[in-house]
């Protein structure tokens, strides 16, 4: 069975998480620099058997989009032209940083490491694709 991944975009540093093969389990991959991201995916769509991308979608407590929804439309408009046939879909995102760098503290990391956009990218990322999952899990039900 193909993969999902998952990503939370940022301006900077973008975390990206996937699933495993039988579609129940988001794992943390890697966060990369963003200006990088299209290359990087451009590589491992190639090796890996992705048929679908779960993106955050930054909104506010308003119901608004954040600035960088346009970063990410944008990334999203030149991904799809490079890579047709791979399904995005998008995942409100509200809470998910605040949730992970809850998740940070509860597993015991250092103030030092918490501030490491890596890491809070990376949970992020983990965080948008296993609720994706668990949303279309109790769709089928």
């Amino acid at each position: 069975m193909k993969k999902i991944l998952g990503i939370d975009y940022g301006e900077v540093i973008t975390g990206l998480s996937i699933t495993d093969s039988s579609q129940e389990f988001a794992f943390g991959l890697k966060a990369i620099p963003t200006n990088k991201l299209m290359n990087f995916l451009d590589i491992f769509i190639d090796h890996e058997r992705i048929k679908k991308i779960v993106i955050g979608l930054p909104k506010t407590f308003n119901n608004k989009e954040f600035l960088i929804e346009k970063s990410i439309k944008k990334f999203i408009y030149k991904f799809q032209r490079k890579h047709p046939k791979i399904i995005i879909d998008r995942l409100d995102e509200r809470l998910t940083s605040k949730m992970a760098f809850h998740t940070m503290i509860k597993l015991g990391l250092k103030k030092k490491k918490r501030r490491k956009k890596e890491i809070l990218n990376k949970i992020s990322a983990i965080l948008i694709l296993q609720s994706y999952l668990s949303i279309k899990r109790r769709e089928k039900n």
